[in-house]
């Protein structure tokens, strides 16, 4: 069972140490005091096991959009960006994580349909998004990284947590 909590100093220091692996790398960030700061932002919040670990985090709004020259982010959706722990990553626990998140979204936030920005390499975070019913709306390149903007306009059996992973 995951627990969200707010981000706290702690939590977003050990975040800003994750490396993760080629080519995934590219989500990896360097521990600055505007980096604590942005994870401090209060629409970070952070997931915890049972044990209370880190197990990764997600962020909502302004926050979790890619900014760009090419895609304008319009303000009919609730943006959501999420990282998981990269220990934790392709072991099948994406399904339960987001779930989870979707979950929290609903429960804390104004009923829009949601939308995500996602790397185009990362296919296993994209076959993910499609479980809980966001399709592909545009993409654009940022620097020689291709992003894919992906919206939620229904929810599926997934974001209930009735989906199978």
């Amino acid at each position: 069972m995951l627990r969200i909590v707010p981000m706290s100093e702690d939590v977003a220091n050990a975040i800003l140490r994750w490396t993760y692996e080629k080519p995934y790398d590219f989500y990896n960030n360097d521990q600055t005091p505007d980096a604590v700061r942005e994870l401090l932002d209060s629409n970070y919040y952070a997931l915890l096991d049972s044990n209370k670990e880190i197990v990764g985090f997600y962020c909502v709004g302004h926050s979790a959009q890619v900014p760009n020259d090419q895609y304008r982010y319009s303000e009919n959706y609730l943006d959501v960006g999420v990282g998981m722990r990269p220990d934790l990553t392709g072991q099948g626990l994406g399904t339960a994580f987001f779930a989870t998140v979707l979950s929290h979204m609903r429960q804390e936030r104004r009923a829009l349909p949601k939308r995500l920005t996602v790397a185009a390499f990362n296919l296993r975070a994209i076959r993910l998004y499609q479980k809980f019913g966001f399709t592909r709306e545009a993409e654009f390149l940022k620097g020689r990284t291709r992003f894919i903007v992906m919206a939620q306009t229904v929810e599926s059996a997934y974001d209930e947590g009735r989906g199978q992973g």
